[in-house]
C-alpha cells in the first residue's frame, strides 16, 4: 500500500492505493479544508490558528496511514510553506505531533508530479494539451506536446491569496490578468506559445475549483472524482455560473449542489481564473481530470519502489 499526503494552501488531503502496470488504483481517499494560507503575514508566516487546524487534520490522517499498514509515505507541501518563513518550524511541528516526514517541493516538482497524475487519468490521452492546476496560493502550468513536457512552471496566483489580499474584484481581476500575460509571456520565451495556442492542443485542468465546477455541473450531494474524470466543461457554461454565483452570498452559494462549505468565497475568483485562462490561450472547453498530485505521488513511489 502507498500513501500519498498532499498538504495544500487550502486543503489536506490523503490518498491510500496502490499502481499496477502504470494504472493508479485508488483504495482510500479523504480531504480537509483547513486554509493553511488563511491569514498569512509577509512577515510573520502561516497564521498560528491556520497551522494548528492544519496539524489537526494531519494527526487523523496520520492514523488512517498507520492503520492502513502502508509500507512507504510521501507527504509533500506546497505554495503556502514555499512563502512561509516559518515553514520549517512548521514540518518540525509535524514531525512532532505525527511521525510525518513533511517534504516542501518547489514549483517545478509540484508541476512534473501534477502533469503525471493527470495523464493517468485521461482517456484518450491527448497529443498535445496544456494543463493547469488552481490551488489555494499557486497554479501550476504543463505544456506537452507529442509524449514530451515542453514547459512547467508554478505562479503564485491561488483562490485563497486572491480572497485575502485582492478582496476587491477589479484588483482581482487585474492581478488575475497580469500573472496570465506571465505564463503567455514565458511560453514565448521558451517558444511554446504557439503549442499552446495551436487548436489541437486540448486545456486540460485539475484540482479543487475545477473539480467542484465539475460536481456542479453534475449536481453531485457525494462527490465521486471517476465521475469527472474526462468531463468537458464549457466557457459559456461557466459564464453563467459565474453570473448566477457572484451576487450570492458564501453561504447561499454553498447551497448548491456541488459545492463544499468552505468554499462559498472561493469558487467566484476560481471562475475568475478559468474564464481568463479561456481567454489567453483561445480554448472555449476544457477537459476535467480528477487526478492530479496525489496521483502523481503514488506513481512516483511506486516506481522508486521498482527501481529498489
Amino acid at each position: 500500500m502507498l500513501a500519498a499526503v498532499d498538504v495544500g494552501s487550502n486543503t489536506v488531503r490523503l490518498l491510500l492505493g496502490e499502481v499496477v502496470q502504470g494504472t493508479v488504483t485508488p483504495v482510500r481517499y479523504e480531504r480537509h479544508i483547513t486554509r493553511l494560507a488563511g491569514g498569512f503575514d509577509p512577515r510573520r508566516g502561516l497564521a498560528s490558528q491556520s497551522m494548528d487546524n492544519t496539524l489537526a487534520a494531519l494527526v487523523n490522517i496520520a492514523d488512517a496511514i498507520k492503520t492502513s499498514g502502508a509500507d512507504l509515505v510521501r507527504v509533500v507541501g506546497t505554495e503556502a510553506l514555499r512563502r512561509a518563513n516559518n515553514g520549517p518550524e512548521f514540518v518540525r511541528q509535524v514531525k512532532e505531533r505525527t511521525g510525518l516526514q513533511l517534504e516542501i517541493i518547489d514549483g517545478e516538482v509540484e508541476a512534473r508530479l501534477s502533469c503525471a497524475g493527470v495523464f493517468a487519468a485521461l482517456d484518450p490521452r491527448p497529443g498535445r494539451c496544456l494543463m493547469f492546476d488552481i490551488g489555494g496560493g499557486s497554479t501550476e502550468f504543463v505544456l506537452y506536446v507529442d509524449g514530451r513536457v515542453v514547459f512547467q512552471r508554478s505562479y503564485p496566483l491561488g483562490v485563497v491569496d486572491l480572497c485575502e489580499n485582492f478582496s476587491d474584484p477589479v484588483n482581482q481581476q487585474r492581478h488575475i490578468l497580469s500573472i496570465l500575460d506571465r505564463v503567455a509571456y514565458d511560453l514565448t520565451q521558451s517558444s511554446a506559445l504557439g503549442a499552446a495556442l495551436h487548436p489541437s492542443t486540448v486545456l486540460v485542468g485539475t484540482a479543487g475549483t475545477v473539480t467542484t465546477l465539475a460536481a456542479i455541473k453534475l449536481g453531485m450531494t457525494v462527490y465521486n472524482g471517476l465521475r469527472v474524470n474526462n468531463l468537458n466543461l464549457f466557457a459559456h457554461d461557466l459564464d453563467s455560473l459565474f453570473h448566477h454565483l457572484n451576487p450570492l452570498t458564501d453561504s447561499q452559494r454553498e447551497q448548491v449542489p456541488g459545492l463544499e462549505k468552505g468554499r462559498g468565497d472561493l469558487i467566484v475568483p476560481g471562475i475568475r481564473i478559468v474564464l481568463g485562462i479561456f481567454d489567453h490561450f483561445q480554448k472555449d472547453s476544457l477537459k476535467v481530470s480528477d487526478f492530479g498530485l496525489l496521483e502523481g505521488l503514488l506513481l512516483a513511489m511506486s516506481d522508486a519502489r521498482s527501481v529498489s
